[in-house]
């Protein structure tokens, strides 16, 4: 097993293990915790009440950060005709408009951050669920990233501007990035109470008993620091 290096050991000081702290505490410590010599991500990682095996208690859906995430989103868009040409002159990086690009992805090309599809093309990128579906990048519905023509605009614009799509994985946990360190502690409270906000509103109609049992926020090979669930659940965003 790989040892921590001094420098974390040093950071992981910082943090009292058997405290909850409150979402702003816990963001200026992140903070201050960062290790990396580039700007590190914030993180939010939360411990669901709900059985992952259950089809009735799922979460997944998206927020629009509105601070975003502090790096430029790449956008692919699936999409042929006058589609792609709307996906153009609503500033995607590309359009995948071929059966090339189809199998230039199934060669191994992701070079983008989102990819989103008009429904027509889903009988051809249902083809690179092997590729896609394992980075997060497969257009889904749920996630809405497949939209009409009509919505590409706005779904581009979103997907720029900070759409995080979040979903609760296999072991009942949700992880999702809410922008850099070097962000103040403002914007990195904006963007987690409009995280939080999303989250209880996707509550599942079956969820049973505690709901969210555990936050934590960490940054890139930072520490984790855990959060008291309740002040997470009742962040709003600061006028």
């Amino acid at each position: 097993m790989a040892k921590h290096g001094k420098k974390y050991l040093a950071a992981k000081a910082k943090v009292d293990a058997g405290r909850a702290y409150s979402p702003e505490e816990a963001l200026k410590l992140a903070k201050e915790t960062s290790i990396t010599n580039f700007d590190g991500t914030v993180e939010v990682h939360l411990r669901m009440g709900l059985d992952p095996r259950q089809a009735d208690q799922q979460v997944r859906d998206v927020v629009v950060l509105p601070h975003g995430l502090g790096k430029t989103v790449r956008v692919l868009v699936f999409a042929q005709g006058e589609a792609a040409t709307i996906a153009q002159q609503a500033g995607a990086d590309y359009v995948a408009d071929s059966d090339e690009w189809i199998t230039k992805i199934q060669n191994g090309w992701t070079d983008f951050d989102v990819a989103i599809a008009t429904p027509d093309m889903m009988s051809k990128v249902g083809r690179l669920g092997r590729v896609l579906g394992p980075r997060g990048l497969m257009p889904n519905p749920k996630a809405g990233t497949v939209v009409p023509a009509d919505d590409l605009p706005r779904v581009i614009r979103e997907a720029k501007a900070g759409r995080v799509e979040f979903r609760m994985d296999k072991t009942a946990n949700i992880h999702v990035p809410i922008g850099k360190v070097s962000f103040d502690v403002d914007k990195l409270y904006a963007n987690m109470a409009a995280l939080m906000d999303a989250i209880k509103k996707a509550k599942p109609a079956a969820a049973k008993g505690t709901y969210i049992k555990r936050v934590t926020v960490t940054t890139t090979m930072g520490p984790g620091i855990r959060v008291d669930p309740l002040q997470a659940q009742s962040m709003v965003v600061k006028e």
